[in-house]
């Protein structure tokens, strides 16, 4: 018995002994990455094996290969798992190592050019001045003589382009029910009965915002998370689905022009005792766009990770989509392109993309990542799913060959490991 405690004390001795303290004053990790990186990469180090105090210290990350001395801004994600956020600073190509070294200093305030702020009706990201979204916590009113129902809450609009180009538009007359961006599920089965939560003028259900969990603003991204209630409104209102909108927005740069990187994650769970059934359908859930109206048939373009354009693209799956139009002229143009995570149910993602003859032939464009549209999906109670987008949101141009590059990126974060002297 003994000998075991004593064994038992030494491999205690070990692991502490393994903890990175701040008394080392600092510690080297190494980036690794297969495929090249595009700079303005969001990147993370896992924080797990340090001990630190950040009342009193200041976690200050360097690029030794870099002939710049000043540190590289560093946001702190606390939570299961301590995470050290920044952006790649220059492109590294394939097969190549970047050596960083984390120290630790006085603590002192640090700018912060991510920003939130909050007023009666929006949360709203935005970075040195710019706006790039808000978010709806307040219910929106409808126009006179268009029916209550469509009324809602839980929503993104506007998204701004960097160039302050509004992206989305919500409550258009040919679909007063469409809100920006958002992601209501349609044909679903709840205790036995069918239930829209899409198709607002049905009165079956709505989705609505229901309590701020947390935001955060600093050096390298802004964000916010939100609770949302899925409600079944008939016979009398009840909630079906909880949801979690965790809503994260960085700037990068991209062929040497400012985008935004906007993380769209989606977690939700069954509120109810007994499963919920979403159908397979044509659109619903996962995540939605609907474009700004100065867009059209003549102005705008789409194309998928699969070569495939606005023609041709609905009933499809991608990996991304990239919509862009002009505004008022063609050198006035933005774009915004849709990342599905490799993780995602049914990825590469089925698409919902309205063809230019399609809603009366006026070359609206509404997108989805749908990933019910081939297969429906139940929701078992006391389980937690997981949905993940990325949006980059751009000016100018950005061609398939550096999209394809952000997304590898996306779906394949480099692992960062520390260096082990």
């Amino acid at each position: 018995m003994d000998s075991q405690k004593k064994w038992v004390r030494l491999l205690f001795v070990l692991m502490l002994c393994s903890i990175v303290s701040a008394e080392d004053r600092s510690c080297k990790y190494i980036l690794k990455t297969d495929s090249p990186l595009v700079a303005s990469t969001p990147l993370y180090i896992d924080l797990e094996d340090v001990n630190f105090n950040t009342d009193t210290q200041r976690i200050a990350l360097y690029r030794l290969d870099s002939a710049a001395k000043s540190p590289i801004p560093c946001q702190l994600e606390t939570g299961h798992t301590a995470r050290l956020w920044f952006m790649l600073d220059t492109p590294v190509s394939a097969n190549t190592e970047v050596t960083y070294e984390i120290a630790f200093e006085n603590a002192r305030a640090s700018q912060s050019p991510m920003t939130v702020s909050i007023d009666a009706n929006t949360i709203t990201l935005g970075r040195e001045g710019k706006n790039i979204l808000s978010y709806y916590t307040a219910i929106h009113d409808v126009p006179n003589g268009v029916s209550p129902l469509y009324r809602r809450s839980g929503f993104i609009h506007p998204l701004w382009s960097p160039a302050g180009n509004i992206m989305t538009c919500i409550q258009p007359p040919d679909h007063y029910h469409h809100y920006g961006i958002w992601n209501p599920w349609t044909k679903t089965q709840v205790e036995g009965k069918e239930v829209d939560f899409w198709n607002l003028a049905k009165g079956d259900g709505t989705v609505r915002f229901a309590g701020v969990l947390s935001t955060v603003s600093g050096p390298v991204y802004a964000g916010y998370k939100v609770r949302q209630e899925h409600v079944v409104l008939k016979p009398h209102p009840k909630v079906a689905m909880n949801e979690v909108s965790d809503v994260r927005a960085y700037a990068g740069k991209v062929n040497g022009k400012l985008v935004w990187l906007i993380d769209y994650t989606s977690i939700i769970n069954d509120a109810l005792e007994t499963p919920i059934n979403l159908d397979d359908y044509r659109y619903g859930g996962g995540i939605g766009y609907r474009a700004t109206e100065k867009w059209n048939r003549d102005n705008s373009a789409v194309l998928t990770s699969e070569g495939k354009t606005r023609k041709d693209a609905d009933g499809n799956c991608a990996r991304w989509c990239d919509i862009s139009g002009s505004f008022g002229d063609s050198n006035n143009t933005s774009g915004i392109v849709f990342f599905s995570h490799p993780a995602n149910r049914k990825h590469p993602e089925p698409i919902r993309l309205w063809p230019p003859d399609v809603n009366d032939g006026n070359g609206a464009i509404f997108f989805n990542f749908c990933p019910i549209r081939i297969e429906g999906w139940s929701i078992e109670p006391q389980k937690e799913y997981t949905l993940r987008y990325r949006m980059i949101v751009y000016d100018g141009k950005i061609d398939a060959k550096t999209i394809e590059v952000l997304w590898q990126s996306y779906a394949r974060t480099p692992v960062i490991t520390r260096k082990i002297n």
